[in-house]
């Protein structure tokens, strides 16, 4: 026994020496180390110092010395904005406040389109036989795309999920909201004149662009409801209530499903359900949305008939006047 363990010391010292020459690491913490070969690429260099060793052996020696096969982890912040905590906090205070009077919350986002036909989703199931989808993702071989845009009703943990066809855009968000408002939003909120509406500040929901805000104007008048507009510091949308209350359970609900056609994604979307009374309401949106739209001059010039804005962090807060 005591020969064994001398001979795995022995071994494990020299595999050691060999790979510390491929070892990296971050200055700031000892702990973090990888290696830049494969063990494969390990073998090779052993072999150049006479130590010939299976893959099987490397494999274990590697993990005896704590390296395991990882992927990246997405932890690492871009950066902190100016004005991050504060913005949380005000969100947090304009949440309180309208859950306390009875006042509609909604949080928004899009999922990232998706084509439509036999395409690899990169997602596991539950299966005794291998199932076969397109060995490209070629977009000219899909029969279309679905895009799910969500609003999420914060105080009745409820989803409205609406299958797009055509492009995300600032239009096609507005549309999603005007009707679910009108055909279910209102009967619950009868006497709400306004609603707040929690969302990241990009794509479709852009806290930058004119149009956007032109568009939501249109929408606040067509409802006849003021809206009240927070968004998300940069790199925070994750904190976005439908994150983790909606779009995880979809993302579930979605797994190791092929999306051959919308029908079998609307189907999914309305069998999502949570232990908690997470309940979905869906709806497909076939609509054609152009991209490109230009803002009105006269809006911008006189935006201040439209929007007021915040006094202390504008750029992410705002309120949109119903008339």
């Amino acid at each position: 026994m005591e020969v064994e363990k001398k001979v795995q010391a022995e071994l494990i010292a020299d595999f050691q020496e060999v790979i510390s020459n491929y070892e990296a690491g971050l200055p700031n913490n000892y702990e973090v180390k990888w290696i830049g070969l494969l063990p494969g690429q390990i073998i090779k260099k052993l072999y150049e110092v006479g130590i010939e060793l299976s893959l099987y052996i490397v494999k274990d020696l590697l993990n005896i010395l704590g390296y395991k096969k990882r992927k990246y982890s997405k932890e690492q912040s871009i950066g902190i904005p100016e004005n991050r905590n504060a913005q949380f906090e005000k969100i947090a205070n304009l949440k309180s406040f309208f859950l306390l009077h009875n006042l509609p919350i909604l949080s928004i986002d899009t999922k990232a389109k998706e084509p439509l036909g036999n395409f690899d989703r990169s997602e596991r199931y539950f299966g005794k036989e291998k199932r076969k989808v397109n060995d490209h993702d070629f977009t000219s071989k899909a029969s279309g795309v679905v895009i799910p845009h969500a609003l999420y009703d914060v105080a009745d943990n409820k989803g409205y999920v609406t299958l797009g066809t055509s492009k995300d855009t600032s239009e096609f968000v507005c549309d999603n909201i005007l009707w679910y408002w009108q055909n279910k939003l209102q009967w619950k909120y009868l006497d709400a004149d306004t609603m707040l509406i929690l969302c990241d500040g990009g794509g479709s929901n852009s806290c930058n662009h004119y149009i956007v805000k032109q568009d939501l104007a249109k929408l606040a008048r067509s409802l006849n409801i003021n809206i009240l507009v927070a968004h998300y510091p940069a790199y925070c949308s994750k904190w976005n209530p439908i994150e983790h209350r909606l779009f995880c359970h979809l993302h579930r609900a979605y797994e190791g499903s092929i999306f051959h056609n919308i029908q079998i994604v609307k189907e999914l979307t309305a069998e999502t359900s949570t232990k908690t009374g997470l309940k979905v309401d869906v709806r497909i949106n076939d609509k054609e949305y152009k991209t490109g739209r230009k803002y009105d001059t006269d809006f911008r010039e006189n935006i201040d008939k439209y929007i007021q804005f915040d006094d202390e962090i504008p750029k992410w807060n705002y309120l949109i006047y119903k008339n």
